[in-house]
């Protein structure tokens, strides 16, 4: 099948490209993971939050959007079984679910997968749809994450949003902005091929 074919193809996200067999997903997967954790290693403390920012949501965002929601979903479950195991990739080394920011990383889960669908359906391809894509992602990581900061971390709801959320807005808006270049861009590239 050419490029040209998969990329007109209804539904088709970025690893559609690739020749389709179990071992492709397995390796989609797997990177999917590592990336994420190879990201979360890029954290910068926040000061007055327990939570600090890293590349791990953009990376697992990223992931969801190129890989689709099942492979994504997939991606960061691996990520996050492998970390609660005891592999230090949260952010930081860490590893464990004990950290009061555990709650992101199932967010992430749950947002890949919707990030996911929502490339599936074409929201990769233009980027005012990709900026919407990563902003739903954005929010449903946060949905989680901060009710099990403040649950965790024994805060206020008013003190978790201060803590877990405010401080990541902006930060938030330039992934999204740099996600609105990336993959339809990737699009575009491949579509030329």
């Amino acid at each position: 099948m050419s490029t040209a074919t998969v990329t007109a193809r209804p539904g088709a996200v970025l690893a559609d490209l690739l020749p389709a067999s179990r071992v492709r997903d397995a390796a989609l997967v797997l990177g999917g993971a590592v990336l994420t954790g190879l990201a979360a290693q890029l954290s910068v403390p926040v000061p007055g939050s327990p939570v600090p920012v890293t590349g791990q949501t953009f990376a697992a965002l990223l992931v969801g959007t190129a890989l689709g929601a099942r492979r994504g979903f997939l991606s960061l479950a691996l990520y996050a079984l492998a970390g609660v195991a005891g592999l230090p990739w949260f952010a930081g080394g860490g590893s464990g679910a004990g950290a009061v920011s555990f709650g992101y990383i199932l967010g992430m889960l749950l947002a890949s997968a919707a990030v996911g669908a929502l490339a599936r359906r074409g929201a990769d391809r233009s980027p005012l749809r990709m900026a919407g894509a990563m902003l739903v992602g954005e929010a449903v990581i946060y949905a989680v994450g901060v009710p099990y900061l403040a649950l965790a971390a024994h805060m206020s709801a008013s003190q978790a949003i201060a803590g877990g959320l405010t401080p990541f807005l902006v930060g938030d808006a330039l992934k999204a902005a740099l996600a609105m270049g990336v993959l339809p861009a990737a699009w575009k590239f491949v579509s030329k091929r």
